[in-house]
């Protein structure tokens, strides 16, 4: 049998056992909760994800990345170059121009609101590259860290970041990425142009590159096979990328005495496992499986998750 025949009969094999929910559980099982690393460390070389994950340094974006490299459940290997996420792309020098040109990508999509935009710029891209946009509800998150931060009063401050209220409002977020019937298409959307075998590099992003970003990387790569435990790695990864901007970011509001107490917006700087966990809480509830969010939550039908593992996956 030729190795394209192969491929294809393991992939038929994959979305099959998707179907009937007998991968191993590592594929589809709930997430176990895990330590999300919070440490600084040397921004351009993650000591425990230096092996697996491919961060593309630039000096106006911090959390931009190529999602191959991973292993899958069935042997193959994730294809690099075909795929990036990223944070906001508007503070790119022109050496980062440079760097964006040579990963040749062909369609840059943005899931930021326009407040966001307004706030942070629109992206700066290598010429004749343009961003889609494809709106993804933060569920006002952007507006209420402004707000928090525009009061410049440390107990109304209190009162809406502190007790929990930041951790739940990020819970919040992180169900609307499955009950959102919008933000579904929207997701939805970019993943039916990654599988199009006639669409090129593509990266998608939003302000952080770490909720709405983070939770396609997560669904996309749990729906190449890539193990459960590897994906959330990716998507916890954003701490350790993020540590140093961020913290340098509440330096900047307590020196300016906008904010006694700035350590109130850690909770809605990270990516935590308890986020993430509610989001695939909320996708097994309402819809009973990772393969039924996959189909009835984001109407993928069986050819396009194959043209997804045809793609960019590599035995």
């Amino acid at each position: 049998m030729s190795r394209a025949r192969i491929r294809l009969a393991a992939t038929g094999v994959l979305l099959s056992a998707l179907a009937v929910g007998t991968l191993p559980a590592a594929a589809y099982a709930a997430p176990t909760p895990a330590t999300a690393p919070t440490t600084a460390r040397h921004p351009h070389y993650p000591q425990q994800q230096a092996d697996t994950i491919r961060r593309i340094p630039l000096q106006g974006a911090v959390n931009v990345r190529d999602i191959g490299g991973y292993r899958t459940l069935l042997g193959g290997q994730v294809r690099q170059g075909l795929v990036y996420r990223g944070d906001a792309l508007g503070k790119l020098t022109d050496a980062d121009l440079t760097t964006v040109s040579g990963l040749g990508l062909t369609k840059v999509v943005d899931f930021r609101i326009p407040m966001e935009v307004q706030y942070d710029g629109a992206d700066r891209l290598p010429a004749g590259l343009t961003s889609t946009s494809r709106q993804v509800s933060d569920r006002g998150l952007y507006g209420f860290l402004v707000g928090a931060i525009a009061t410049g009063d440390p107990v109304k401050q209190e009162q809406m970041l502190g007790g929990g209220r930041a951790e739940a409002y990020m819970r919040e977020v992180y169900r609307t990425f499955v009950t959102n019937p919008d933000s579904r298409a929207q997701f939805a959307a970019t993943l039916r142009d990654i599988a199009d075998g006639k669409q090129g590099p593509l990266l998608y992003h939003c302000t952080s590159g770490k909720d709405r970003t983070g939770w396609l990387s997560y669904v996309l790569l749990r729906a190449l096979a890539v193990p459960t435990a590897t994906a959330e790695q990716d998507y916890l990864a954003s701490n350790t990328f993020r540590a140093a901007y961020d913290a340098q970011v509440r330096a900047g509001l307590k020196q300016s005495g906008r904010m006694q107490d700035p350590d109130l917006l850690i909770p809605l700087q990270e990516v935590r496992q308890d986020y993430l966990d509610t989001a695939t809480a909320q996708l097994e509830a309402d819809y009973g499986s990772f393969y039924g969010y996959l189909t009835d939550g984001l109407g993928l039908d069986l050819r396009t998750l194959a043209k997804l593992q045809v793609k960019l996956v590599r035995s």
